[in-house]
């Protein structure tokens, strides 16, 4: 059964050694583990006797790379290390690590890293906290423009660990490996396009404790899986509220998400006229004509446990949203009914808090901006602020998607592919996060495992993809891979 990766800022994985050595444990062991494992991805990257440029920066990050270069050297690699500052200039435990190397060290500007068949950059880890500049500035650059391999130690030099922003320039790596845990910034965009294919090696530090930020996984959350004496409304039953009729489509996809994900029954409610356009493309989904207060009076049913307003939902979004917060069914919000709350993001935190129930919150990066114009900071930030602020999961979404709970928990999801920008597939997430609520998951865990189910069928599907294809068939061989990654060994 897998396990859910936790996600540790720089603070905290510098106080997770901190402690380590505070309990009697050797740092430059540590060092040397972590240096094994860098040899391994490289010797995997790059079959002896491969040429390999070591570049080492002036802190524990380069002294990563000088022990990796003993150990590679030890195993027949053709290796060099181009050195930022002269070994005297280093200290403690990358100064030893500098002083068992007993092979070349190159000065800046000395090697050419087009000559070697792999690049190592050990230049600044996590800790970085200022733009690389000028002669350092200068060697990322003449790396990223040759097309040797670069694997990364800890994270590409120039990314910040927490953010995944850029500072000032950034190696762009082939692949990282890091440490005990991955970081923001190996996932949060700009950071991602630049980590690569990413390792977490097991340094054998202990597993953090509630660590609050993970990786979005099955390991976070775990299907529902009906009972054997079950029946549709045992399941769960949702309801979406449609569009007009020229704008049905959006709904139509959320609706049929909830279905696809397990909902044993769904209902479309909204104008005649657009109940005939659905009808015209639906079979399972039912249908129900209502204005604002006819949906009201819809949720008041206890077969319906979940609903979902706002895909296509039109200028009765607002209207509509309000009757279903004060319903107290578990509910999401995405497109047309967080616009209608931008003028009062209070309001909408008013209502949600009146009910002990779940409420997701699902905007893009626009839609966001509209809702809470006064929240900055980073992705991760802002989201766990609005959920925070407003008592609602919040999915800010994205290539880097975030999941965020009032309570501060937080999930980064790594798994969506460009693929899945396209017209329609935000309504499709919407669906699935509500046929998960209408089943009895929580709210963040069901937003969670709706995202992360969103981004594995993008990646299975590849080009081509389309919102519809979202809701097809295929959707039943990704599920039956979630169910089985959940299933205990035997």
């Amino acid at each position: 059964m897998p396990c859910a990766e936790p996600l540790l800022t720089a603070a905290a994985m510098r106080a997770a050694e901190a402690a380590w050595f505070a309990a009697g444990h050797d740092s430059f062991a540590l060092m040397d583990v972590a240096a094994r494992a860098v040899r391994d991805r490289a010797a995997a990257i790059v079959p002896p006797p491969g040429r390999i440029l070591v570049l080492a920066g002036p802190g524990n990050n380069g002294g990563d790379g000088y022990v990796a270069a003993r150990l590679l050297d030890e195993q027949g690699f053709d290796v060099r290390v181009q050195a930022l500052v002269p070994r005297p200039a280093l200290k403690g435990d990358a100064q030893h690590a500098a002083a068992q190397w007993q092979g070349v060290v190159l000065q800046p500007g000395e090697a050419d890293p087009a000559g070697f068949d792999l690049v190592i950059d050990a230049l600044f880890g996590i800790g970085l906290a200022r733009p690389l500049e000028g002669a350092v500035a200068g060697l990322v650059e003449q790396v990223n423009a040759c097309a040797t391999p670069v694997l990364a130690v800890d994270i590409a030099s120039g990314l910040d660990a927490d953010t995944g922003e850029i500072l000032g320039v950034a190696i762009h790596a082939t692949e990282t490996v890091t440490f005990h845990t991955a970081k923001p910034g190996h996932l949060l965009l700009t950071g991602r396009l630049h980590t690569g294919a990413l390792t977490v090696a097991d340094i054998g530090l202990p597993a953090p404790v509630a660590p609050g930020l993970w990786v979005n996984g099955p390991g976070l959350w775990q299907l529902p899986r009906p009972a054997a004496n079950t029946h549709k409304y045992a399941r769960g039953a949702a309801i979406v509220w449609s569009g007009p009729a020229l704008a049905t489509g959006a709904s139509r996809l959320a609706a049929q998400a909830a279905l696809r994900v397990g909902a044993g029954a769904v209902t479309l409610a909204g104008a005649r006229d657009a109940l005939m356009v659905h009808a015209a493309h639906l079979t399972a989904v039912m249908l129900a004509e209502a204005d604002a207060q006819g949906f009201a009076r819809l949720l008041t049913s206890p077969k319906l446990r979940a609903a979902c307003v706002g895909p296509g939902a039109g200028p009765a979004a607002r209207c509509v949203a309000g009757a279903a917060l004060q319903s107290g069914k578990p509910l999401v919000l995405d497109a047309d009914a967080l616009t209608g709350f931008a003028d009062d993001p209070g309001h909408l935190a008013r209502l949600v808090r009146r009910h002990d129930r779940p409420v997701v919150l699902t905007p893009h990066e626009g839609e966001f901006a509209r809702l809470f114009p006064v929240l900055a900071g980073t992705k991760l930030d802002r989201a766990r602020a609005a959920a925070a602020g407003t008592g609602a999961v919040v999915v800010l979404k994205g290539t880097d998607g975030v999941i965020a709970a009032p309570d501060g928990r937080a999930a980064i999801n790594a798994n969506a592919p460009p693929w899945l920008a396209t017209a329609g597939s935000g309504d499709v997430l919407a669906g699935f996060i509500t046929g998960l609520l209408a089943q009895g998951m929580a709210g963040f865990e069901a937003a969670a495992a709706a995202c992360h189910l969103h981004g594995a069928l993008g990646q299975a599907m590849g080009p081509g993809l389309i919102a519809e294809d979202l809701v097809g068939p295929e959707v039943r061989a990704v599920l039956s891979g979630l169910f089985q990654a959940r299933l205990p060994i035997r």
